[in-house]
């Protein structure tokens, strides 16, 4: 049962602010890979400490998802986005004046930290509006924050970055952040009809927190979303430091390539949404990861090619990203009772950024990076994201509709 019945247009504005409010967050996480030439050059630092400060935001970002299930449900929802929206951007402004590179590790925990409790909020939110049937499409328009963040957010930082310094990009955030608030507390209704159940105490949440873990459906659900995110980010930190050392791919043209993959994932995301809802969640997603694999290969074993075909390989793997967590989402959705969906997805939230955390770092143990920036053994990266692809395919039998259970409140 959905805890507030939106008008059409007042439903549409909330999912688009939800959008833009994530395509800050992601473009706040993936802004550090494709500027890593230049951080590199600024504090002096090698590819591994790069790696490091990419895992760091998303291991911030699970403890902090993780520690929200436990006060989630306790506020309104608008009061807690606008809270952390707020402390959101002002951890980017912190990272934009870093003076130092231990200074910037500690902004960008600092938001992983805030970043992990927004997308907490933002599908909680989805789960007490949408109606199961039209999740699907509502994930859609919410994850184009996705695609937007590829084709306007990254592009436009990497070109701040290149004609001014590192730290420009962080000052777009800071102003696109500040504008987003400002809609959400417009815009947002308050949404605290699940405040209406007798207040429940702080000692009495975590066991109720761990028994989340004690239903057999969510933790397989919990085991397929980390390792569904744990298998992508094998991938997605070194593909930059790879195209630039291993084909000669300049740093600039970096911008033209996630240019075109963002803009394919902007202009599918809805319609994959469509999709996951007319031909079922859960089908859609076992299709589309065993699909995934073979734009996981091609990128991690490619060759020098025309840069049109490292481009078409790098929108191939956008869309199949995409098409995997586009009805990961919606399915999720549908896995917990009402009352404790909105623990459910930061536990959930919490998972996937840790899977993200470690598979950045375990894919930078398998890379060798010699004194010419060339990068070895990305194809080792590849097989494995692969190998978990097939686990994912088959893992998600266990979470079938006709086993759809309410978990015990």
């Amino acid at each position: 049962m959905n805890e507030a019945v939106l008008p059409p247009k007042r439903e549409r504005m909330l999912l688009w602010l939800l959008a833009f409010t994530q395509f800050t967050v992601i473009m706040d996480f993936m802004i550090m890979m494709p500027l890593a030439p230049q951080l590199m050059r600024a504090f002096a630092v090698d590819p591994a400490a790069i790696s490091g400060a990419v895992s760091v935001y998303a291991w911030c970002a699970g403890l902090s998802g993780l520690f929200a299930a436990t006060y989630i449900d306790r506020f309104s929802r608008k009061r807690l986005m606008l809270t952390m929206f707020c402390l959101f951007t002002v951890s980017n402004l912190a990272c934009a004046l870093a003076p130092t590179f231990d200074m910037l590790l500690l902004s960008r925990a600092f938001a992983g930290l805030t970043g992990g409790v927004l997308s907490s909020i933002s599908m909680a939110i989805i789960g007490d509006v949408i109606p199961p049937q039209r999740r699907g499409a509502a994930a859609g328009i919410v994850m184009t924050s996705f695609g937007m963040a590829a084709v306007a957010g990254v592009p436009a930082g990497v070109l701040l970055g290149a004609h001014y310094n590192w730290s420009a990009p962080f000052l777009l955030l800071v102003l696109l952040s500040a504008v987003v608030w400002c809609g959400a507390a417009l815009v947002m209704p308050r949404l605290d009809a699940h405040l209406a159940a007798v207040p429940r105490k702080l000692a009495d949440i975590l066991p109720d927190l761990l028994g989340l873990f004690k239903v057999q459906r969510q933790r397989d659900a919990f085991l397929l979303s980390g390792t569904n995110m744990l298998g992508g980010m094998m991938i997605i930190p070194f593909i930059a430091p790879t195209l630039v050392g291993n084909l000669g791919v300049q740093p600039a043209d970096m911008s033209w390539i996630y240019l075109a993959g963002g803009a394919v994932s902007l202009l599918t995301s809805r319609w994959l949404g469509g999709l996951a809802d007319r031909v079922g969640a859960l089908r859609m997603f076992r299709v589309a990861v065993l699909w995934s694999i073979v734009p996981f290969l091609l990128l991690t074993h490619l060759v020098p090619l025309p840069m049109a075909l490292i481009v078409l390989c790098f929108v191939l793997f956008m869309t199949s990203m995409a098409a995997r967590n586009i009805p990961m989402q919606a399915l999720l959705t549908t896995i917990p009772a009402p009352a404790q969906r909105g623990a459910f997805l930061s536990v959930n939230s919490a998972i996937q950024q840790l899977g993200t955390g470690l598979g950045a770092w375990i894919g930078g143990q398998f890379l060798i990076s010699d004194s010419a920036g060339h990068i070895s053994h990305y194809g080792t990266n590849g097989w494995i994201a692969a190998g978990l692809a097939l686990f994912g395919a088959f893992w998600a039998l266990r979470l079938r509709p006709t086993r759809l259970v309410a978990a015990p409140a």
